[in-house]
């Protein structure tokens, strides 16, 4: 397929005002994860750590706690990343359920919210009926404003007769690809308690199962808010910051990427490369090809 290719559509990638704003919600969408943070550093004493070392690495920092456990470098660093874009580690210090676990988490290792909830988070909605409901109607909401913002420019679906959508939710985000490309025969693909939820729309077949055992067929498969992107300095990095570290304490390998990281992942699994097609809001439509 010849070399490996990373691309950019730069004149496609629109600043409309929407990004700050887009951003801010995102920061207060994901706000218990500041406050979740900070209480875990304090309670690990690694403010006291940095002061008493002056600029110490995440190893150097970790070697300092009661911990065997090999990933606590790499969750300090994706704290500290995240104290850093709130200038929290540049000023003078004076004297959620799965945040509760942060600190046990990084010293006996295990994923915070399984801690808590004895189930991991894609279990998790289906043995609670009313956090289930609050978040697919969640998930409804944020896929309806997305979306309909991407495809007033967006093309890439045109071509395409097959489309499975990944983790699809209730088939929101594929109702409003086939108004738009009704040729389209649209597979919208989830957990069976989710399926259970989806709403009935034109040319949209709900199919229930687990992606990480197989998935449906199709002309292209996506993934909207799965894979996500750490930004560039400016109004997204707080926002994707505090996305992270929510990632961390709920999903097991849960993380925001680099380009690079992207890159690697896609070499990795076969892939030629990634174009970053089109942005909107702080979201980037990456089309990943053989």
């Amino acid at each position: 397929m010849g070399s490996t290719v990373e691309k950019q559509s730069s004149n496609l990638c629109h600043e409309d005002g929407d990004a700050e704003a887009c951003s801010y919600a995102i920061q207060l969408a994901t706000s218990s994860v500041l406050p979740m943070v900070l209480q875990t550093s304090i309670e690990l004493g690694l403010f006291d750590i940095i002061t008493k070392l002056g600029q110490p690495s995440v190893s150097e920092i970790a070697s300092h706690l009661p911990t065997n456990n090999p990933d606590a470098p790499f969750m300090l660093d994706r704290m500290l990343y995240l104290l850093s874009t709130h200038s929290a580690l540049s000023c003078s210090a004076i004297g959620s359920d799965g945040g509760s676990q942060l600190k046990n988490a990084i010293i006996g290792g295990g994923i915070p919210f399984n801690r808590v909830h004895r189930s991991h988070a894609f279990e998790y909605p289906g043995k609670d009926p009313r956090f289930n409901q609050v978040f697919n109607a969640a998930m409804f909401n944020h896929t309806k404003i997305i979306v309909s913002k991407i495809l007033e420019s967006y093309k890439g679906f045109e071509n395409f007769t097959r489309v499975v959508d990944v983790g699809g939710g209730v088939g929101t985000t594929l109702s409003i690809i086939t108004s738009k490309f009704p040729h389209i025969q649209a597979i919208n693909f989830d957990l069976p308690h989710v399926i259970e939820h989806a709403v009935a729309f034109p040319g949209v077949e709900d199919v229930g199962g687990d992606m990480f055992e197989s998935v449906p067929k199709g002309d292209a498969i996506f993934m909207k808010g799965i894979l996500s992107e750490i930004p560039e300095k400016g109004a997204p990095e707080k926002a994707i910051s505090q996305t992270d570290l929510l990632m961390m304490t709920q999903n097991p390998g849960g993380k925001e990427r680099t380009r690079q990281e992207f890159l690697d992942l896609a070499i990795g699994d076969g892939f030629s490369g990634i174009k970053y097609e089109y942005c909107v809001s702080c979201y980037w439509v990456m089309e990943i090809f053989k």
